[in-house]
């Protein structure tokens, strides 16, 4: 194979154990000499074989590849693809919590078979068939006895800061991992914490003292040696495990967190929009679909039940934390709820705008659903029709899109609190707009309204 086929992972970079790279449409990753004797623990001990059958971590092969010029490459593994990659910022709650015990549960196993995590990245984590996944092949070290789990601060600043926050403050402060992305700072996280939360030994422990502890020495030339017993180390990723179980999102209530129970369809409707729109789906036959404004996942599961992977994405949490609810409930292997403001979608980020991808790196998918959204863009967000054609076209190849009218008693609604100043805000224009980036394959009212739906194909 060319090295001009190879392309390496820009989010790889930080472990000097090895790095993820494409060749050919293929994912591998390097394992360099260094991590010789651990990769090989991590394999003779069962440690591998026992979390990949326990769907914990991504499966992998061994792979013959050639990568020239590269004398620190002792074996190459060719590890399960994710279908997409989301970031704990897009994640709500339960995910997250998931995603922590995942990690923990995970640790354990480790000290089971002789070794550690070094890693406790959220970054580690992904949802695969409905379930969250290690994919940090290379994230196990041998176990030393005495020596403290190196990974513990990360765990907090990524996963026990974030939730805790969430818990005591607002589901929303998860966006706080798209600012730092080595984790929340755990003095900034006792800061925002409300003075009850010293009332939690484990979160007094772990955040508060632990912060503490982090100032104290954060200028030290010498750095106190700690030793800990596997037997005070076990209680350690106990109490954690603990911790993180107990806390629960903040009850909140959100402006469409219960959308479907205040809405101006009928029944009948609401059924025939189904219909109208499941028919389509079975016609452009997609492999992927993108549920823009998917609120509980009610459409999304138009394109999951029928086993195409859909990501659906939802600005409010509330609506994404009851659609992950539902995915573990009837164990959905095709249905990954994400947050996301479309306004504000992830951009690029991290080192060299490069390390975490954006929305539209992550894309296209096959399929975008548009549905009863497009007036909170243009009415809410005073974003342009053209605008949003020219955005959708770079997120599909085909679209499903929901036109609501200016005289919609929702859209009436948007307008309680500012002036009506949307005169190109009609079907006609949107048509026309759309028709830019899109040419329009079949348009269907929604009986009982004036709302039309529309299938699209993006023109080349």
């Amino acid at each position: 194979m060319g090295s001009e086929a190879t392309q390496f992972d820009p989010a790889s970079f930080r472990d000097p154990s090895g790095s993820v790279f494409t060749q050919d449409g293929t994912l591998y990753r390097t394992i360099t000499h260094g991590y010789k004797t651990h990769f090989e623990q991590a394999e003779s001990s069962g440690l591998y074989e026992s979390l990949i059958k326990d769907g914990m971590l991504i499966s992998h092969t061994s792979a013959d590849v050639q990568l020239p010029e590269n004398d620190e490459v002792w074996k190459v593994i060719a590890p399960e693809r994710i279908d997409f990659i989301s970031y704990p910022y897009e994640w709500c709650f339960s995910e997250l919590q998931d995603a922590a015990l995942l990690t923990l549960d995970i640790q354990l196993r480790a000290l089971e078979n002789g070794m550690t995590l070094k890693d406790a990245t959220a970054f580690n984590v992904q949802f695969h068939q409905g379930k969250p996944i290690f994919i940090d092949t290379l994230s196990f070290e041998t176990y030393v006895e005495g020596a403290p789990w190196q990974a513990y601060r990360q765990f907090c600043e990524h996963f026990l800061a974030p939730l805790a926050l969430m818990s005591y403050g607002d589901v929303r402060l998860n966006q706080l991992l798209r600012v730092f992305l080595d984790g929340v700072p755990l003095e900034l996280t006792g800061s925002l914490l409300p003075r009850r939360s010293y009332l939690s030994p484990s979160l007094l422990m772990h955040i508060h003292l632990h912060a503490k502890g982090q100032r104290k020495y954060e200028h030290a030339q010498k750095k106190p040696e700690v030793k800990i017993s596997r037997h005070n180390l076990l209680a350690l990723i106990d109490n954690l495990r603990s911790i993180v179980r107990k806390l629960r999102p903040k009850n909140q209530k959100t402006e469409w967190g219960n959308y479907y129970e205040d809405t101006n369809y009928t029944k009948d409707s609401f059924d025939t929009k189904k219909v109208i729109i499941s028919e389509w789906i079975e016609s452009v036959a997609p492999k992927s679909v993108f549920d823009l404004g998917a609120n509980d996942g009610e459409f999304s599961r138009l394109a999951s039940d029928k086993g195409i992977n859909t990501i659906a994405f939802d600005i409010d949490p509330v609506a994404v934390e009851h659609n992950y609810q539902t995915v573990k409930r009837a164990d959905e292997a095709h249905h990954l709820p994400l947050i996301l403001d479309l306004t504000n979608p992830s951009p690029s980020i991290g080192w060299g705008e490069a390390e975490r991808a954006s929305l539209k790196t992550r894309g296209p998918a096959d399929l975008v659903l548009a549905l009863a959204l497009v007036h909170h863009l243009a009415i809410s967000n005073n974003i342009p029709l053209k605008k949003i054609a020219e955005y959708f076209s770079s997120l599909c190849e085909s679209l499903i899109i929901e036109f609501i009218p200016i005289d919609d008693s929702q859209v009436q609604r948007l307008l309680t609190t500012r002036e009506n100043i949307f005169d190109h805000y009609t079907e006609a224009d949107f048509e026309t707009d759309f028709s830019e980036y899109f040419s329009i394959q079949e348009k269907k009212p929604v009986s009982g309204s004036k709302r039309q739906l529309y299938l699209m194909q993006k023109k080349s």
